[in-house]
């Protein structure tokens, strides 16, 4: 074929791709796990465990399927975790939801995400998204058919303890078109932890313009520094606006098994269902049954796993400033954002990749958290959910860095 004759095939095939899906890239974050795996390299890019989950949970897992529980599960989640979920956000949040009726077990949060806006959104909708931001919220907005509008967090000044946003840009950021906010708190990728008073804001924003609040809890046991978890749920008008998302990844180390949840109301709940029914049918079965006792460890299990990623975080701020990184503390998640300006490299795209192939320690670039990369160009985001060997190889490999200064 001659390259005319190409050129007019590949213009034709444009013109039947979907829109949509011309308006993100794929995942920056998954594609640097796979530059790690290319070069050999220390992968601190993407958020996954690297040391083993919970025996018991795994047993459970075994066990499940050994009993042969290996077909479908009802399509909205087995009711032994569906009832799990609700003991544990009763315990939890002091707030009674029906499992019956309020709780869609997806596969892993991120389908909960977006099945969730799939149920509430509708054409011309706009939906609210702190920057930065976890990667995939934009183009969920985007595929449920909403425009997405971005409102940023500013990192802590002299001062502060954490990222801050501007109550009036919040504010300007709502119309009559807005249908959702969303909100990851702890945050991804800036480890922020929203305080009652921020979600009272945010409450009286939703309240005002008949939004709803679609809140990604899944760092909830991953706090420091005094820090301190509120369930939007519980604030006065929001029982029946929240849409609350969790999975089993990120507390139990299980980022590979794939089982999440949506809490809503009964009427929002049936809507996700719907949704949910027809993108993926439902979840692992066994793996369910191994989240409903995850899900009933002890308190002591919660505790431990605090103190453990406190450790762990702490390590890793240490390593980054010996390299000479400008790092913002993190009050919650698992996630180091850093301030790359002073290594003289012209964005975070070409620092991180010659990190990884020169120096052998990936990371995230930080633009890849920005509606404008710009924004986010002297940022690069590190992962500290690692054993300590990992840390050491890591500190090994950036001494390199230290000495090109």
């Amino acid at each position: 074929m001659n390259p005319a004759a190409a050129g007019q095939v590949s213009a034709s095939a444009e013109t039947r791709l979907s829109h949509k899906a011309a308006q993100f890239t794929e995942s920056v974050i998954r594609e640097m796990t796979r530059l790690a795996l290319a070069h050999n390299a220390v992968n601190l890019s993407q958020g996954f465990p690297d040391f083993a989950a919970p025996e018991e949970i795994k047993a459970a897992a075994r066990e499940a399927i050994t009993r042969d529980i290996n077909q479908y599960a009802i399509t909205w989640g087995a009711k032994s975790l569906r009832n799990a979920i609700a003991e544990k956000f009763a315990r939890q949040n002091k707030i009674q939801i029906d499992p019956e009726r309020e709780i869609t077990v997806c596969c892993g949060s991120t389908e909960a995400m977006m099945s969730s806006m799939m149920a509430i959104i509708n054409p011309g909708d706009e939906v609210v998204v702190f920057e930065p931001f976890y990667e995939n919220y934009g183009p969920d907005a985007i595929l449920s058919g909403a425009s997405p509008k971005f409102v940023r967090l500013h990192p802590p000044r002299a001062g502060d303890s954490d990222w801050t946003f501007d109550a009036d840009e919040l504010s300007c950021a709502f119309s009559d078109k807005t249908k959702a906010i969303i909100l990851n708190t702890p945050n991804n990728p800036t480890g922020k932890v929203f305080e009652r008073r921020e979600l009272e804001i945010i409450r009286d924003l939703c309240l005002r313009h008949g939004a709803f609040l679609i809140t990604d809890e899944i760092y909830e046991h991953m706090l420091y520094d005094g820090a301190r978890q509120v369930c939007a749920v519980s604030l006065d008008g929001m029982r029946e606006r929240t849409i609350v998302i969790n999975a089993l990844s990120k507390t139990y180390s299980v980022t590979g098994w794939r089982v999440g949840w949506a809490i809503a109301p009964p009427e929002v709940t049936s809507a996700i269902r719907k949704v949910h029914d027809f993108l993926t049918v439902g979840a692992a079965a066994p793996l369910q049954e191994a989240g409903a006792l995850a899900l009933r460890m002890p308190d002591s299990y919660y505790s431990q796993l605090a103190s453990d990623y406190l450790r762990r975080r702490n390590r890793l701020l240490g390593i980054l400033a010996g390299a000479g990184f400008k790092c913002f503390k993190p009050r919650g998640a698992y996630y180091i954002m850093t301030d790359i300006s002073n290594f003289g490299f012209a964005n975070d795209v070409e620092f991180a990749r010659y990190l990884v192939t020169e120096i052998g320690v990936a990371a995230v670039p930080g633009s890849s958290f920005y509606n404008n990369p710009a924004d986010g160009a002297q940022q690069l985001r590190f992962t500290f959910c690692k054993k300590e060997s990992t840390f050491a190889e890591a500190e090994k490999r950036l001494a390199k860095l230290r000495s090109r200064g």
